[in-house]
């Protein structure tokens, strides 16, 4: 069974001994070759909650995955040891939103690393076989674990639908602000500026496509006459994230919520969004886009360790919450490596 990573509550992670779990014949047992700590991992860290989805008990994190096969898979023709990525999320299938190819908004969702359903930062587990995706065999277990959050971009992207040649702010260069942009990037846009108060971010912003970065989101104004951006899309954690997005659109603008704010509330002074008249979404999770994350990282078309900053072994789990809480040591993303780093 091994060793796991549980969040007890807010601060506190700890190791102790891998969930048991009852096997059967819709199941594939796996080892998992590389785990990635998300931002959403961070909030239970941090608050103890994403909104009404609380830890009740202690609850293994980790839903950016990828794992060898501690079996054959028949049904898909794979064989023990083949490497995989990971679908984390097992909805319904039966619901009104799942009927509409909404299965992201599902709300009887299981969803793996979201208490109270036990995730990957452990040494081996049990996943459906209907969750096992099978990827090129020239990619790496961070290529596949990181797939997921590529899969989110994705979503956020074909929720805007950016047009040729408009401009765009992405507020934070964190790991899903910096994959935006990449995706930003190929989708044609003009001029994008990149928001971050870390330095050390900014500059990774620049290196994954950003035109312009700035430090606070009113400075992003100088780079299109104070007129405001076109669209605006928000990843971070902060409250005052949408306030933020609010000052960086022109009027008719779009924005687009992807991050989760810390204490999970948004400040917003309601006059300047009303009368830009700005069209706001909110993204949540994403939807079938494991074949095109497949594909934009096979042509090479993104870097995914771009967005990678520390590879670990399972015991530095702890640690690796404690540093990206504080933004210390010039973090972006950890990857733990339950089963050894790769080579």
């Amino acid at each position: 069974m091994g060793e796991a990573v549980y969040i007890h509550g807010v601060r506190d992670v700890r190791l102790g001994p891998a969930p048991s779990e009852a096997a059967d014949d819709e199941t594939v047992a796996i080892d998992i070759a590389a785990v990635g700590l998300c931002g959403s991992d961070l909030h239970y860290y941090k608050d103890g909650s994403i909104g009404a989805a609380r830890i009740q008990s202690p609850f293994v994190p980790g839903h950016e995955f990828s794992a060898t096969l501690s079996a054959d898979c028949e049904p898909l023709g794979l064989t023990r040891g083949t490497l995989v990525a990971i679908d984390p999320a097992d909805p319904c299938g039966l619901c009104e939103w799942c009927h509409r190819g909404d299965v992201n908004l599902c709300p009887s969702v299981k969803f793996l690393g979201a208490p109270p359903f036990d995730g990957a930062m452990r040494h081996t587990m049990h996943v459906p076989q209907k969750a096992i995706v099978p990827i090129p065999g020239t990619f790496s277990a961070l290529d596949a674990a990181m797939l997921e959050p590529l899969g989110v971009c994705i979503h956020a992207i074909d929720l805007v639908r950016p047009r040729l040649g408009e401009t765009v702010t992405v507020l934070g260069c964190g790991p899903i602000g910096l994959g935006l942009i990449q995706l930003l990037r190929l989708s044609g846009v003009g001029q994008i500026v990149a928001v971050d108060p870390a330095g050390y971010r900014r500059d990774h912003g620049l290196k994954n496509g950003a035109d312009a970065v700035v430090a606070h989101a009113g400075d992003s104004l100088d780079f299109n006459a104070g007129r405001g951006a076109d669209l605006v899309i928000e990843a971070t954690n902060a409250p005052e994230g949408m306030a933020d997005a609010v000052a960086a659109a022109r009027i008719g603008g779009r924005v687009l919520m992807v991050g989760i704010p810390d204490g999970d509330h948004y400040t917003l002074p309601a006059a300047e969004a009303r009368r830009r008249a700005l069209s706001i979404k909110f993204a949540r999770r994403m939807g079938e886009t494991y074949p095109r994350a497949i594909a934009l990282t096979e042509a090479g078309k993104v870097d995914l360790e771009a967005t990678v900053s520390h590879r670990l072994p399972l015991d530095k789990a702890p640690e690796a919450f404690e540093m990206q809480a504080a933004l210390a040591d010039s973090a972006l993303k950890s990857v733990i490596y339950p089963n050894g780093l790769e080579g």
